[in-house]
């Protein structure tokens, strides 16, 4: 048996709307076999929504997603990859 990475690439948007388009095009631009986990990630001492960037996680066990491919996609939504 074989054994399986757990390879993850961490994507981070400005907002909730940003967030949910990307997770949307995702699927159609790179062909996931699953959804993304999406996450708020609130910044340290904030209660605020409007100071949450959200972080979408994708599992790549297969390691087909290329890192350069995605922190250029999710620019188009003034968002990043997170470095592991």
């Amino acid at each position: 048996m074989a054994a399986v990475s757990d390879v993850r690439h961490v994507l981070v948007l400005p907002d909730r709307d940003a967030a949910e388009e990307v997770a949307e095009a995702l699927g159609d631009r790179f062909g996931l076999s699953e959804e993304p986990q999406l996450v708020r990630d609130a910044l340290a001492g904030e209660d605020d929504a409007e100071d949450a960037q959200w972080l979408l996680v994708l599992r790549d066990e297969d390691g087909r997603l290329d890192p350069g491919e995605l922190d250029e996609f999710v620019g188009e939504w003034d968002g990043w990859r997170e470095e592991p």
